[in-house]
Parts: structure tokens; sequence; C-alpha cells
């Protein structure tokens, strides 16, 4: 497998299935935060993505492209969070990558786009979900939206079903790579305190987004029955942090401040735990 980029997810499907479907390029690069807005970045990816489907068009190679199953994409409540449902993006990191979605089916190139919700795993970045809450819990203080949940799926899950639906043999086809479990992020952000040991101050602020949707699994369970494997339900989550919390708390615990500088923390209605 040819896989572009040098972050998160491009180390552990080179680390892991690499070697594997040399027919394949994965284009694991480009935005990776829903809070961006930064026109030049999305622009940046926009140029990468269409060369590399004019490249793999022209070999006959596959192209990944990997959306987002979040609630910047899935964002609307009236909205099923399904792949062959209506979709009203509620940020331009959803609008962005809807928009290359459609670039990658209409290039003529043999195609797969995976949807993923918020991946956790080791070697992860400080903006992402987890590490983020790791970071606010361990400086004493955190803000969470009222109301807010998320998705959380384990990286070597999306691994995982990535080189199953690529062993099958599905091709052209949008495909959600989720838990299917919207979990509140306050008890995130408790599991990660009982895991660490830590209580931190928390800072409640209005939520923006309608309440989400739960993702809809029900199309990579068809077309990878194995994946019900992976162990969704409600002792998905625990298990998870169980396994990334304290690897990734790291720095944290061992007092690196270059890895792990406080949050500030938003004047909103405070919640002490």
């Amino acid at each position: 497998m040819e896989v572009i980029g040098g972050g998160f997810l491009a180390g552990h499907l080179r680390g892991t299935i690499g070697g594997r479907h040399p027919h394949v390029t994965a284009v694991a690069a480009g935005v990776s935060s829903t809070s961006v807005t930064d026109a030049a970045q999305f622009d940046r990816e926009a140029a990468l993505v269409y060369d590399v489907l004019r490249h793999c068009r022209d070999q006959g190679r596959v192209v990944v492209f990997f959306s987002t199953a979040s609630g910047a994409l899935y964002g609307a409540s009236d909205c099923p969070a399904t792949e062959d449902g209506p979709v009203f993006p509620t940020a331009t990191y959803g609008r962005h990558k809807l928009a290359l979605e459609r670039a990658v089916q209409l290039s003529g190139a043999r195609h797969l786009v995976l949807r993923l919700s918020h991946l956790a795993g080791t070697g992860q970045r400080a903006h992402q979900l987890l590490p983020g809450l790791i970071r606010q819990v361990c400086s004493g203080a955190l803000t969470v939206q009222r109301g807010a949940t998320r998705d959380v799926l384990d990286v070597r899950h999306a691994v995982a079903a990535l080189d199953g639906l690529l062993d099958a043999g599905v091709e052209n086809e949008v495909v959600n790579v989720a838990s299917g479990r919207p979990e509140p992020v306050t008890s995130i952000v408790d599991g990660v305190e009982e895991r660490l040991g830590a209580t931190a101050s928390r800072y409640v602020v209005d939520n923006p987004n309608p309440p989400l949707n739960a993702v809809s699994v029900a199309k990579l369970l068809r077309l990878l029955p194995a994946a019900a494997r992976f162990g969704f339900g409600p002792h998905y989550l625990p298990a998870l942090l169980d396994r990334y919390v304290r690897a990734l708390a790291r720095g944290c615990l061992t007092g690196d401040a270059g890895l792990w500088s406080p949050a500030p923390a938003s004047p909103a209605s405070r919640v002490t735990r």
C-alpha cells in the first residue's frame, strides 16, 4: 500500500498493513481538525487529493480517501447518520470533506471513501480529542460543552476495517467506520479522570450544535461481518480508555511541559469535581 502522509493515521497504516494491497493509495494527509477554518489548508489538501486522483485513475489504482463521520458532517439532528441519507454539514471542515468525497466519486478512479469518527490511539497529536481531554484534565481544569457527545473509535479498528474491506474487494463505496455510539463527553472525561486518579474543575459552556444522531455502522457490518468482533457496545469506550489513557498521558504524568501545557479555561459556569 502506498500511504501518503506523515501523521497519526498514516503511521498506523504503514506499521500494520503498509506491506499489503500494493494496488492501493491511501491519502492519510491533509486537514485533521474539525475546528480548522483556514482556506489555505483546505486548498492544499484539495490540490493533493486531485493530484492523487489523476495519478490513480491513469494507473488503475484504488484511492482510499478518509472523510469524517463527526458532527461537522453529520451534525444536523434531523438527518440520519447513514452513508446514503441527506447530509447538511454544520462546519467548514465537514463541507470541505463532503466536497472532496464528491470529487473522488466523479474522478473516474477506483476508490473507497471511509467516513471516520474520532480516532484514538498511540502517537496522537495534541489537538485530537482524547489527548486534548487528557491534557486539560492534567492541567486541573477543562471546558465542556453542555450535552456534547463524540463517537470514539480505536485506530486499530479503523485500520482493520480498511484492511478487511480491501480484502473483500469493496470499491466505489462510502462507508462509515465508527463505533456507532455517541458517548457524552462528560463520560469520556469521567473515564480519563478515573484512570489517571485526577480530578479537574469543569467549566460548562452552551453547545451551539444540535444533538448528534448515532453514526450508523450497518453498512460496515454488512460489507465486513468480521467488524462485529471489534466489540462495539457499552463496553467499547471503557476498554479503549483502559488501553490508551495512561500511555497518552505519560508526558503529563512525568511533568513534560513541552507536551502538556495547561489549556485556558473558559469563563463560564463552573462545576468543581
